[in-house]
């Protein structure tokens, strides 16, 4: 379906927009899943706070031009599935999941912090916690000795009042 040159500008801005606070661009290859997947994909996406749409290629690539994501133009070939997230792991991590579940989704590249990445390096980052895991592991481990010094005091007021009542 060929779409009108005001559609295009429309969608170019439109993804630009979507693209402009993103830290991580990631592409894939969808060619062959079911539309069931594909919604399932959608709503991890949406879940996870990814922007993910299926794009006309020479559209992508205008929407990228002059931004830190300009190199993956090159990897902008075939059925591609484009997921872009602010947090740095985000859209890794949901098209890395889904690809492990789904034979059909396959990583092409993906760029961050202005470097393109191969499938390798996407699979990488999408291993790295995201930053509300690694907020969570950082305050268990300041709580800890907090807790153990509290559970300390407990037991020297409790062995205390035993001595006390004997």
């Amino acid at each position: 379906m060929s779409l009108n040159i005001e559609t295009k500008k429309v969608a170019v801005e439109e993804i630009s927009a979507a693209i402009a606070n993103a830290q991580t661009l990631v592409v894939a290859e969808y060619r062959g899943i079911s539309v069931a997947s594909m919604t399932e994909l959608r709503a991890n996406a949406r879940k996870e706070g990814v922007y993910l749409r299926v794009l006309k290629n020479t559209l992508a690539r205008r929407a990228v031009e002059g931004t830190s994501f300009a190199g993956l133009a090159d990897h902008m070939v075939g059925p591609l599935v484009y997921a872009a997230s602010e947090d740095a792991v985000a859209a890794a991590k949901v098209l890395h999941q889904f690809a492990k579940k789904d034979d059909k989704i396959v990583l092409k590249a993906g760029s961050y912090n202005g470097e393109v990445l191969n499938t390798a390096q996407v699979a990488e980052l999408a291993s790295i916690p995201s930053r509300e895991e690694l907020l969570s592991k950082l305050l268990f481990v300041m709580q800890a000795p907090v807790s153990g010094f509290a559970r300390g005091l407990a037991a020297l007021a409790e062995k205390k009042a035993g001595e006390e009542a004997a």
